[in-house]
C-alpha cells in the first residue's frame, strides 16, 4: 500500500503532459492519479487524500489559481505546484503569494521536477502532522504528566512540542508549585534523548561546595572523606537532559563552572586532572523574577544567554481556574488508589470554595489538600470540614490577572492627553505592560491578550528609526 504522503494529483488537460508524467512519477514510486480539468481535480481532493497537486495555471472548468482558491476555502490539506506556460510565470509568482509551494515552467525540465517534489512532500508531511497535533492539543487533558486544557496551558503544550526535539536549551519560569519539573520531564521524553538518563537537580537543597560536587563529581581523596571517585550529574546525564532547578539559588562561582562545561562540552570533576567530554541537554527553572536575578547579581547573564534560548513562562492556578477540577478529579483518583478508598468526587459547595481560592502554592498545594481530604473524608464525597482553614477562611475569590492587578490600579494607570496618535497610544500600554510584568514578554502577551510574536513585531516597530 502506497503510503499517503506519496500519492500525487496531476491536473493538465493536455493528455501527453499528464501521461509523460504519470510514467515518469510512476518510475520514481509516487502514486498517480491525473484530471483533465479543473472541476474533476477538486472532485478528487474531495474525495480522497493527495500530499501534492501539479496543476497548469491554464485549464477548462477551473484554472490553477481558481483551483487553489477553492482548495484553501474548503480546507483540503495538500501541497500545491503550478504548471505554467512562459507567458504566465508572473501569475504563477502571484499564486505562490496565495500559498502555492513552487511553480514549474514548460516545457518540464524532469530534473528540476525531480528535485522539488521531495521537498514539496516534506513540507506536506509537517504541515500534516502539525495540524494532527493542534487538533489533538485542543482536547488534550493531560500532557504528558501535565494536566490541564486551558487556553494558557495549550500554548505552553504547542512551546514544548516544538523545542523538546531540538538541541536548544530551556528556562522554564514560574510560581513555586506551578509544575516546572514536570515540563522538564516532558520535554525529555518527547526528544530524540527519551531513552537516555533525564536527571534533576534542586540547585536550592545544596550548600555551595556540596552542590558542586554534586554536579561535577570528586576523584578519590580529593579531600577529607573522599574514599572513592564519585561521578556528578554532568556525567551521569551524558546523552540524556539535566534539569536544574531554581537555578537562580546557585553560587556565582558554580554558574561559571556549569557556563564552561556548556560551553565547551567538557569539565573535570573536583580534585580530578583529566578532562571528562559530556553531551548533556539542559533545562533550568526558576521561580525568580529573571530581570531582576540579572540586577541583583543572582543570575550570571552570559549563563542566561545559554541557558534562555527558549523560555517556557508557566501561568500559576489562579490564572486558570478552569483547570481545577480536571486536576481534582486526577487527584482523587491517584489518592483513591494510593489509600484504598472510592470517594466520588466533591460535594457543590466544596468545589465552589476551592474554585474561589487563591492557590499561593499553586498545584502542589491542590494536591497537597485533595490528599488530606480523601485520607480523613469518611463519607462518598468530600466536603468542606476536611478542607484546611486556610482555604475554608479566605474570601478573596481567584481571578484572572488584569493590567491593573500586576502591581495595584494607580501603579499601572496610564496617562493618555488628548490629541496623543493611536500609534503612540498603542506603544504607550505595551511598554508600560512590559514595566509591570518585569519586562517578561509571555506575560505581557498575556495580559494584553496578543501573541507573543505580536509583541516581538510591536517592539521592533517602536525601535524602527523614523524616515523623513
Amino acid at each position: 500500500m502506497v503510503k499517503e504522503n506519496k500519492r500525487i494529483l496531476i491536473a493538465d488537460d493536455e493528455e501527453a503532459i499528464v501521461f509523460g508524467l504519470t510514467e515518469m512519477l510512476e518510475e520514481e514510486g509516487y502514486s498517480i492519479s491525473s484530471a483533465l480539468d479543473g472541476k474533476a481535480a477538486l472532485d478528487l481532493l474531495r474525495q480522497e487524500k493527495f500530499a501534492l497537486l501539479l496543476a497548469d495555471l491554464e485549464m477548462p472548468k477551473y484554472d490553477g489559481m481558481q483551483l487553489l482558491k477553492k482548495i484553501k476555502k474548503e480546507g483540503i490539506e495538500t501541497q500545491v505546484i503550478i504548471i505554467t506556460g512562459k507567458g504566465t510565470i508572473s501569475t504563477a509568482v502571484r499564486a505562490m503569494r496565495e500559498g502555492v509551494y513552487d511553480y514549474i515552467e514548460k516545457p518540464i525540465k524532469p530534473i528540476r521536477l525531480k528535485s522539488i517534489i521531495p521537498k514539496a512532500l516534506e513540507h506536506y508531511k509537517l504541515r500534516v502532522s502539525h495540524k494532527n497535533l493542534e487538533q489533538q492539543i485542543k482536547h488534550l487533558t493531560h500532557f504528558e504528566d501535565i494536566i490541564g486544557q486551558s487556553q494558557l496551558m495549550l500554548e505552553v503544550y504547542k512551546i514544548i512540542d516544538a523545542v523538546a526535539d531540538t538541541t536548544a536549551n530551556v528556562m522554564i519560569t514560574g510560581e513555586s508549585g506551578t509544575g516546572k519539573e514536570l515540563v522538564a520531564k516532558a520535554i525529555h521524553r518527547k526528544s530524540s534523548r527519551k531513552n537516555e538518563p533525564f536527571i534533576a537537580v534542586n540547585c536550592s537543597a545544596f550548600p555551595e561546595n556540596i552542590l558542586e560536587n554534586e554536579l561535577f563529581g570528586h576523584e578519590k581523596g580529593a579531600f577529607t572523606g573522599a574514599l572513592t571517585e564519585k561521578p556528578g550529574c554532568f556525567e551521569m546525564a551524558h546523552k540524556g537532559t539535566l534539569f536544574l532547578d531554581e537555578i537562580g539559588e546557585m553560587a556565582f562561582e558554580t554558574q561559571a563552572k556549569i557556563l564552561r562545561a556548556l560551553e565547551e562540552k567538557r569539565f573535570r570533576r573536583l580534585g580530578g586532572k583529566k578532562e571528562i567530554e559530556v553531551d548533556v541537554r539542559i533545562v533550568a527553572a526558576t521561580n525568580r523574577n529573571l530581570n531582576d536575578a540579572l540586577k541583583e547579581k543572582k543570575l550570571r547573564e552570559d549563563l542566561y544567554y545559554r541557558l534562555c534560548v527558549m523560555e517556557i513562562d508557566l501561568p500559576p492556578l489562579k490564572e486558570r481556574l478552569e483547570d481545577i477540577p480536571l486536576l481534582i478529579d486526577e487527584f482523587v483518583l491517584f489518592f483513591n488508589q494510593k489509600n484504598n478508598k472510592k470517594i466520588k468526587g466533591l460535594t457543590q459547595r466544596c468545589m465552589s470554595r476551592l474554585m474561589r481560592y487563591q492557590w499561593p502554592g499553586n498545584v502542589r498545594e491542590l494536591k497537597n489538600a485533595i490528599e488530606r481530604a480523601v485520607i480523613l473524608t469518611t463519607s462518598s464525597k468530600i466536603d468542606l470540614d476536611v478542607i484546611p482553614n486556610r482555604i475554608i477562611s479566605s474570601e478573596e475569590p481567584a481571578k484572572m490577572a488584569k493590567p491593573s492587578e500586576i502591581e495595584g490600579d494607580s501603579a499601572s494607570m496610564i496617562v493618555i492627553p488628548v490629541g496623543t496618535t493611536m500609534e503612540e497610544v498603542e506603544k504607550k500600554v505595551i511598554l508600560r505592560t512590559l514595566e509591570k510584568a518585569n519586562q517578561n514578554k509571555t506575560k505581557a502577551a498575556r495580559i494584553l491578550g496578543i501573541s507573543l510574536k505580536t509583541i516581538h513585531n510591536k517592539l521592533g516597530k517602536f525601535d524602527a528609526p523614523k524616515s523623513d
